[in-house]
């Protein structure tokens, strides 16, 4: 993830008052910086570090403000800082692994005005936006959607429509994607690379907004959406030319458990044979609930090996937020 520093983005890129259709100052004004602590013996301490900084923009006046849940998992302390250089510490209030959003409490009047949520369905390659980040016009893009397809994330992540934006973010955790009604469609969540043939250019995955409101009276109220967890192996898996390839374990989690092993390739869970990353994960989810049994047939030095993964609760492994 992009860190705090020196960076700024070019002039020609940001985004420009007369080009939109609503107050620009006043929709950038709801995006404000996030950095937050988290202990050195938290489950992704290791993985995700114990700093780490981004961006949130308030959903309501109360000071509820949404982000990307890497930034505040496990987080015990938090920091939001307005585009006037105001800090106000805030709380974890939830976060939902399934989506990847996350949710933060202001402790102090903010005293901002709050991005409305709009929708994400209609967006479509071509379409205008700004990709948001604390701090105003220079440190917001002027962005296009250039794509909406499925993506699947090593750490056992999928949206069914991510959405896709350029040109890139350059501290694109937690900024606000805002459509041209001057709106919230998406919240920023990763950088890739988008090969073609004038080369590889860097571009922006987007969480899109539709997947908040069917979760967001509970992740305010319980700190996790009420549906049943999805089953979770703690496996890092990569596409490669030869299949779905394990690239790490999670320590202590269920597949280490299950003697699944570093370059294992899956063939096939509960008998079926596994196509792309996505089909990997949600032939896993469809087993069940967590702690649900998962058979998996893999090859390792050249044999096909079965083994019995005794699936578990992602969020069991890590630390609970403290809710207020």
């Amino acid at each position: 993830m992009a860190a705090h520093g020196d960076w700024k983005i070019p002039a020609s890129v940001q985004p420009k008052p007369g080009d939109y259709g609503y107050d620009l100052d006043r929709a950038l004004s709801a995006v404000v910086s996030l950095s937050t602590r988290v202990p050195p013996e938290a489950f992704t301490a290791e993985t995700l570090g114990t700093e780490r900084a981004g961006n949130g923009v308030l959903i309501r006046e109360d000071g509820l403000v949404l982000t990307v849940g890497y930034l505040i998992m496990e987080a015990d302390t938090v920091w939001l800082t307005t585009h006037d250089g105001r800090s106000v510490p805030g709380h974890v209030v939830g976060f939902d692994v399934a989506s990847g959003f996350g949710l933060v409490q202001a402790l102090g009047d903010l005293a901002l005005p709050a991005l409305r949520i709009g929708r994400s369905a209609g967006l479509k390659p071509g379409d205008r936006a700004v990709l948001a980040g604390a701090g105003g016009r220079g440190r917001s893009v002027a962005a296009q959607v250039i794509g909406r397809q499925e993506f699947a994330g090593y750490w056992e992540y999928v949206l069914d429509e991510a959405l896709f934006t350029a040109p890139s973010h350059p501290h694109w955790g937690g900024t606000a994607l805002i459509g041209e009604g001057g709106e919230l469609v998406g919240i920023g969540s990763l950088q890739l690379q988008q090969g073609g043939a004038a080369g590889n250019r860097p571009i922006n995955l987007v969480v899109p907004i539709d997947l908040l409101p069917p979760i967001l009276d509970d992740l305010a109220t319980r700190g996790r959406p009420t549906r049943p967890p999805r089953p979770w192996l703690g496996v890092y898996a990569t596409e490669t030319d030869d299949g779905i390839a394990v690239m790490g374990l999670a320590d202590d989690g269920p597949a280490e458990a299950g003697d699944l092993r570093v370059g294992d390739l899956v063939e096939a869970v509960a008998g079926e044979p596994v196509g792309d990353l996505a089909d990997f994960f949600r032939r896993v989810w469809a087993l069940g609930e967590a702690g649900v049994r998962v058979p998996l047939t893999v090859r390792r030095d050249g044999r096909l090996i079965h083994l019995s993964v005794v699936s578990g609760d992602r969020e069991r492994y890590l630390m609970s937020p403290q809710l207020h």
